[in-house]
């Protein structure tokens, strides 16, 4: 689209108390309009950060600003924080922290956590998760390894002690809460089955890596 000074005017935006103007891609300005904004010190500023004018609400209504309880749930629709899909991401959120902190002792996990900000981004953008691969096993190898540890890695299954490694207790601990994340995802979305078998086999890798584990040091 082709803004010219009336246009320009007429589309001109608040924020933060000062005005400016957002203009998007392929858009452009005739001479006129560009030296009027230049003369008024009105900034111009790409179209994708323009706040949206006001904010809907699930239950169909509006607001004009956001309240402080209230969050994004998708673009410029606003939800209560305690919103079950809200708790979801905030699980999220906490294992992606601790996954961070064990990732600096174990590096394996590194697919784990590309995984999880995956999970995250297809359940915000509501997309549907692509196969699961983690550490060169697909979705049926995952189950049957984790299945059958003596079979794959000599290792049978075994309850974690205070006397197992160090490695293997962060793995543990990972793998209650990759747990801890999928009961909120039952809660907050049973419909998208995808994102609960993603995290589903991403538990069973984590036991995966403890049964490795534990083998190296019996």
């Amino acid at each position: 689209m082709l803004f010219t000074l009336e246009h320009a005017r007429d589309n001109l935006r608040n924020r933060d108390g000062r005005r400016v103007f957002y203009l998007g891609k392929g858009d452009q300005l005739t001479s006129e309009a560009r030296d009027w904004l230049r003369r008024e010190r009105i900034e111009i500023l790409p179209a994708e950060q323009a706040r949206p004018e006001r904010y809907r609400l699930l239950s169909g209504g509006y607001l004009e600003e956001k309240p402080e309880h209230m969050t994004h749930l998708s673009g410029d629709i606003l939800v209560e924080k305690t919103h079950p899909r809200i708790a979801f991401r905030g699980a999220v959120d906490a294992l992606e922290a601790e996954l961070l902190l064990c990732l600096q002792e174990l590096p394996q996990l590194q697919p784990v956590l590309e995984l999880l900000r995956g999970l995250l981004r297809c359940e915000v953008l509501e997309q549907p998760v692509p196969p699961v691969q983690l550490g060169g096993l697909d979705d049926g190898e995952l189950r049957s390894h984790s299945h059958r540890p003596q079979d794959f890695y000599g290792q049978p299954h075994f309850m974690p002690a205070a006397t197992d490694s160090r490695a293997v207790l962060q793995l543990n601990r990972l793998r209650t809460l990759v747990r801890h994340v999928e009961r909120v995802a039952a809660g907050a979305l049973p419909q998208r089955t995808d994102i609960l078998r993603a995290l589903n086999r991403m538990s069973s890798y984590l036991y995966i890596l403890m049964v490795q584990e534990k083998a190296k040091n019996s």
